[in-house]
């Protein structure tokens, strides 16, 4: 098991070998972060700009300007703060500048709410031109990052990585789609839609529903949030009676807003949302948090279950 934080720390500098105009730079939770890495590999390439986000992103949209494929980190926490930089002089002008938000959601726990990023998602997708990504794996990590570095942007981007390890799910990986991870038949009665890293607790409460009950049920993976898959979307709400979202993020403005508003306007139908209510959760051991707000398996199958029937 490996974080999605590690996936960005191995192979940033790799792809820094690719391509002379990748830029990192860093403020001063290099370690943390893991892009300290680039550093090692790349010392005339990498900038610390101390503990100074603000001015951070500021460099970030000049070298932007001048043709440099900018990467910059900090905890998804400190970055988000640092809203006016980022709307006005990243999106607002539309600089393609890479930020890497890690130690995103309860699942840093102990460290506490200033250090967990649960609101992140929702001011980024609030922004005109920003795009989000929020893989659920190691390797699906990798080929964000590999698609990052490799793609001609237009636009800002906002790249999601959590600290705990996870289990490693290989799995394809295309901008602005979403993909199928179990199923236990075809035409499922219920669906659940994951981003980031919950989707081991998710698979594992799925197959905790199939086995102790009689509904079918089928998750899918979002590891693009903005621009969202509405084609999988709409087809699931289809073929699906039941819809839940699970994120480790606050349920508003999140992934569960988002696909409610994709159903809102393309296709009617009440999708349950599970993460994080409108409060400030404890500093706490991750699996304790996650038990008491709902994002263990348990809960999550308990959840499910419990809203299924009871409708």
């Amino acid at each position: 098991m490996k974080a999605t934080r590690d996936a960005f720390g191995s192979h940033l500098p790799e792809m820094g070998d690719m391509y002379d105009n990748i830029v990192a730079l860093d403020a001063d939770l290099g370690k943390a972060t893991k892009i300290a890495s680039f550093k090692e590999s790349h010392p005339d390439r990498f900038f610390q700009m101390g503990i100074a986000e603000a001015n951070m992103i500021g460099v970030s949209s000049g070298l932007s300007e001048y043709g440099y494929k900018v990467f910059l980190a900090s905890f998804g926490s400190f970055l988000t703060g640092r809203y006016d930089q980022i709307r006005c002089s990243l999106a607002y002008p539309n600089r393609p500048v890479i930020l890497v938000g890690t130690h995103v959601g309860m699942a840093i726990g102990k460290d506490g709410v200033t250090q967990m990023g649960l609101e992140d998602v929702s001011i980024m997708r609030a922004l005109p031109n920003m795009k989000i990504l929020n893989p659920a794996s190691y390797s699906e990590s990798i080929k964000v990052i590999e698609y990052l570095c490799k793609t001609e942007l237009d636009s800002p981007h906002y790249l999601r990585l959590g600290r705990q390890p996870v289990e490693d799910w290989e799995m394809p990986f295309k901008f602005g789609k979403g993909q199928v991870v179990f199923e236990t038949w075809p035409e499922c009665e219920i669906t659940i839609f994951s981003t980031g890293c919950v989707l081991g607790d998710v698979v594992s409460a799925s197959k905790e529903i199939s086995r102790n009950s009689d509904y079918n049920v089928r998750v899918i993976n979002i590891p693009t949030l903005k621009p969202i898959d509405e084609e999988i979307i709409i087809e699931s709400a289809k073929t699906s009676e039941y819809l839940f979202t699970v994120e480790d993020h606050s349920i508003i403005g999140g992934l569960g807003s988002a696909v409610s508003e994709v159903l809102t306007d393309k296709y009617p139908k009440r999708v349950t949302r599970i993460g994080l209510d409108d409060i400030f959760p404890e500093s706490a051991p991750p699996s304790d948090l996650y038990e008491k707000y709902g994002l263990s398996s348990e809960q999550i199958t308990k959840r499910v279950l419990s809203e299924s029937m009871d409708r």
